[in-house]
């Protein structure tokens, strides 16, 4: 799997796994702040807390992902982590 930048996301930042789990991967760079993202999506049920753990783990550096909140009955979890580096942010007026 190809790791995506600024959203350009096609079958390259998508793996399935042989027991039916899709990921996807995204990561969204400016130059004070960097927003990874990860999906996870299964046809039959929804991905486990352990599905989702083991590849988070793998995907998601330097920072501590949180789980986007989903619509009941949704097969899909949607994982974020944000970092931000306020010196490089403009000064607020």
């Amino acid at each position: 799997m190809r790791l995506p930048v600024n959203r350009r996301v096609d079958e390259t930042h998508h793996a399935t796994t042989p027991n039916g789990l899709s990921v996807w991967y995204t990561i969204q760079v400016s130059p004070h702040s960097r927003i990874q993202e990860a999906i996870f999506e299964r046809t039959d049920r929804m991905p486990t807390d352990d599905e989702c753990r083991e590849w988070l783990d793998l995907l998601i550096v330097g920072a501590q992902p949180v789980e986007a909140p989903g619509l009941p009955g949704s097969m899909t979890r949607r994982f974020e982590a944000f970092e931000r580096s306020p010196e490089h942010e403009a000064p607020l007026a």
